[in-house]
């Protein structure tokens, strides 16, 4: 007998529709379940086959667990802001709304095909103001907080500043951007632009001047996967490292409480070791190299290897450190610029992968903080300005990318552990005996760095530190196709629309390009103004 495939698929699914057989509702009784697949973009060719690859192994998984009595909600949705559908709308006119309501169309008939198990009361489009008012109620959240290192946790702003109006930053344990002190009576006396200045330092949601992947001809920032060799790839346009300011999520303030919460879900060790990395925990020292020019501000670096101070021979800046203007002197200036005009068009990750070896002499040196002697500057984008402080002291003896640089360069290579060979490489092993070290000749790798540390914040130019290689997210890639921000602005500073007032919905505008000025086509909208209550 035939099996008779489209007639009986039509006719269950028609039953499952009728009958809301997926329909998910409270029920105590049952154990819950939770099955999330990662919505798709609606592009105008519909699912790929890489969709239905996943939601097929999720949706046998939820059956599964529905069959053993669990309460499983298993619901579908769309990512349907971003810069893909306003491209679109650029070369056809169409308004993204429309071709994005169409494209989710065309996806829901291709997914109701497949006839998968999802509670569709429960759909999500990321493009519904009914959805992104909570996108943009959790950002004023955010704003209007500040993350206590000492309770763990987020906390209301307003608390902050009250803290301030008491003693200023004495004795406060908080997250932020940079370490800054003032009084109370320094803090009263500020005025209310200033204030506000100041609390940006704290904010979780935050304005900060960032590295990005700046692509002109789009008029936004572009992610790393969205750039290959210096070039976007939707439209091929070039992409530049840029520091743009942007709206910053301070995630770096949860990194420890993230590492902690890995021993509480039930993931295979490989890849809790895997988020570890990604996190990226390291205790060392944070120490300030002087410069051999008392004009010019001294250099912060964070190094884990605080027992290989004395085989530091050079000093190397990321090409977007904010040191490289102040310390470039004149006669290197032309070559300094040529080599940074280079490095704008790799990305981060471009850079990591790239082992070749390339940099700059800056013409100023630092002073050795035990030796005195002069450590020359350079530049060189093997060094990255979003890890640590941008700047590194180079051990070439003890580091493969610093012995590469300083042979390529003809640069000193002290060896530091007894019988050590580094003619060929250098010598990463983390154990051994000290030599050429000073103070801390005769002690072993593991005695030699709490000494070292010791001594550094004896002397005063340092102090033990735990650094973090998790960074905080980015948030503002917007041009036009993308939830508003909740913010307007006064005297050049950002506040909150007030929660009554969500969701601030999208403008309309002429067209979807940048303003001729440059600005987003956000900068199009007439009248898009805020009264303030």
């Amino acid at each position: 007998m035939d099996y008779n495939f489209g007639e009986i698929e039509k006719k269950w699914k028609q039953y499952w529709i009728d009958n809301q057989t997926y329909k998910v509702t409270e029920d105590a009784s049952k154990p819950k379940y939770y099955v999330l697949d990662m919505f798709p973009y609606p592009s105008g060719a519909g699912l790929h086959v890489g969709h239905p690859l996943g939601y097929i192994a999720s949706d046998i998984f939820s059956r599964y667990k529905r069959l053993q009595g669990f309460n499983v909600l298993h619901p579908m949705g769309y990512d349907a802001y971003g810069l893909p559908a306003e491209q679109y709308a650029i070369q056809t006119g169409q308004h993204p709304a429309i071709t994005t309501r169409n494209n989710i169309a065309r996806y829901r008939e291709q997914l109701d095909k497949i006839g998968f198990s999802f509670d569709w009361s429960r759909e999500v489009q990321t493009c519904d103001p009914a959805y992104y008012k909570w996108t943009q109620w959790a950002f004023i959240k955010m704003f209007h907080s500040y993350y206590c290192n000492d309770e763990q946790q987020a906390r209301p702003i307003a608390e902050l500043v009250s803290v301030f109006e008491r003693q200023g930053t004495k004795d406060l344990n908080v997250a932020c951007s940079e370490e800054i002190s003032f009084t109370a009576e320094e803090w009263n006396a500020k005025t209310e632009t200033e204030k506000q200045q100041t609390l940006m330092n704290y904010r979780i949601a935050y304005l900060g001047d960032t590295i990005v992947n700046w692509c002109a001809a789009l008029g936004t920032v572009l992610a790393n996967d969205e750039v290959s060799e210096g070039l976007s790839i939707r439209g091929g346009y070039p992409v530049e490292q840029k520091k743009m300011r942007q709206w910053c999520l301070r995630v770096s303030a949860y990194a420890q409480r993230l590492l902690d919460g890995l021993d509480m879900v039930e993931w295979t060790d490989s890849l809790k070791e895997t988020q570890r990395n990604w996190i990226g925990r390291s205790m060392g020292a944070e120490m300030d190299f002087q410069i051999d020019n008392e004009k010019l501000p001294s250099i912060k670096i964070f190094t884990t290897r605080a027992d290989t101070i004395f085989g530091v021979t050079f000093m190397v800046l990321a090409p977007e450190s904010e040191y490289v203007k102040q310390l470039v002197t004149p006669d290197r200036k032309a070559e300094v610029e040529t080599y940074l005009e280079k490095t704008k068009k790799k990305t981060e990750r471009e850079r990591i992968a790239d082992k070749s070896v390339s940099g700059v002499f800056s013409g100023s040196c630092a002073i050795h903080p035990f030796s005195g002697e002069q450590i020359p500057i350079w530049i060189s984008d093997y060094v990255l300005a979003g890890y640590g402080t941008g700047a590194i002291m180079a051990v070439p003896a003890h580091d493969s990318r610093d012995y590469a640089f300083a042979r390529y360069f003809n640069l000193p290579i002290i060896p530091l552990i007894e019988g050590c060979d580094v003619s060929e490489e250098s010598f990463d092993a983390k154990e051994g005996v000290m030599v050429n070290s000073g103070f801390l000749n005769g002690l072993t790798v593991k005695e030699a760095i709490p000494r070292a540390i010791d001594e550094i914040e004896k002397l005063g130019f340092g102090r033990r530190k735990i650094n973090y290689r998790l960074r905080d997210a980015i948030f503002s890639r917007q041009r036009y196709w993308g939830e508003p921000f909740p913010i307007y602005y006064k005297d050049g500073m950002p506040y909150t629309v007030a929660l009554e007032d969500l969701p601030i919905e999208l403008p309309e505008v002429d067209k979807f390009l940048p303003t001729e000025t440059g600005e987003p086509p956000l900068g199009r909208a007439k009248n898009w103004e805020y009264e303030e209550k």
